[in-house]
């Protein structure tokens, strides 16, 4: 297939696509600061812990699924152990492997951020589509990604 060149369509809509992104995410760090709630990227680590088995993940796992380099999660750990919303195990069957674990505590900050973050997802994303535009869109996107699973 011959590679096709960038019209000014797909630019606009490229950066329409990140424009949204980022406006809507930035709304919704705003509604959980305004209820004093931390920031969205803790959302992320507690929300893969709590689905996991044993609401525990080898940080490696977990630095895959939340997207972040190892350093940066490592960080992001530090804050949620510290407000003792996870904790970090050794691995009884590999000395260099370490588990991040949901605490209770860590379990119901995760549902006090759902509340807020799944209030903006409706009011700066889902009230804002019909059902045949959301359609549509999740049909372009899961093309784009390549795949037909689900994501949160």
């Amino acid at each position: 297939m011959a590679k096709q060149r960038l019209d000014e369509m797909r630019n606009s809509t490229w950066r329409l696509f990140l424009s949204a992104q980022i406006q809507v995410v930035e709304k919704i760090q705003d509604k959980l600061s305004a209820a004093d709630l931390p920031p969205l990227e803790w959302y992320d680590v507690l929300w893969e812990l709590k689905e996991a088995p044993d609401r525990r993940l080898r940080l490696s796992e977990l630095a895959e699924r939340v997207l972040l380099s190892r350093s940066n999660l490592t960080r992001l750990l530090d804050r949620l152990e510290k407000n003792a919303l996870l904790q970090r195990q050794s691995c009884p069957s590999d000395r260099r492997g370490t588990f991040a674990v949901l605490t209770e505590a860590g379990a119901a900050m995760q549902e006090k951020m759902w509340a807020i973050y799944s209030e903006g997802i409706a009011e700066y994303f889902g009230e804002r589509l019909s059902d045949e535009e959301v359609k549509v869109m999740q049909q372009a996107l899961k093309k784009i990604l390549g795949e037909n699973s689900t994501h949160r």
